[in-house]
């Protein structure tokens, strides 16, 4: 069975990946890779995929998971080469959330 911390930190990544109102093939690849890496099958990451605008963002409880669930949203805002202002958007919502400052958060995003 998935850990539960884990599927959430992957529903955070789907909901990253749709902000900017659709999920690319360049990020279903990421997504995919993230997905085979959990051990969570295809049938249901088309499923997740499909209700990604319904999802809502879940903090991570502690330091170390923020700053990795940061650096994963970042990365896969980029997969794409174009980083979507909603993409970016959403991001400097959640690390607001997660704690991190303006200053903090531009130089992840620079």
């Amino acid at each position: 069975m998935l850990d539960p911390t884990k599927l959430e930190h992957f529903r955070n990544l789907i909901a990253l990946s749709a902000a900017d109102g659709q999920v690319l093939e360049s990020e279903r690849v990421a997504l995919a890779k993230i997905a085979f890496e959990l051990g969570l099958p295809l049938d249901r990451l088309n499923v997740m995929i499909g209700k990604a605008s319904e999802y809502i963002y879940l903090v991570p409880q502690n330091q170390k998971e923020r700053t990795k669930q940061m650096k994963e949203m970042i990365d896969l805002a980029m997969v794409d080469e174009d980083f979507a202002k909603a993409e970016r958007d959403l991001i400097i919502t959640v690390g607001k959330k997660l704690g991190f400052s303006q200053e903090e958060l531009e130089g992840m995003l620079t």
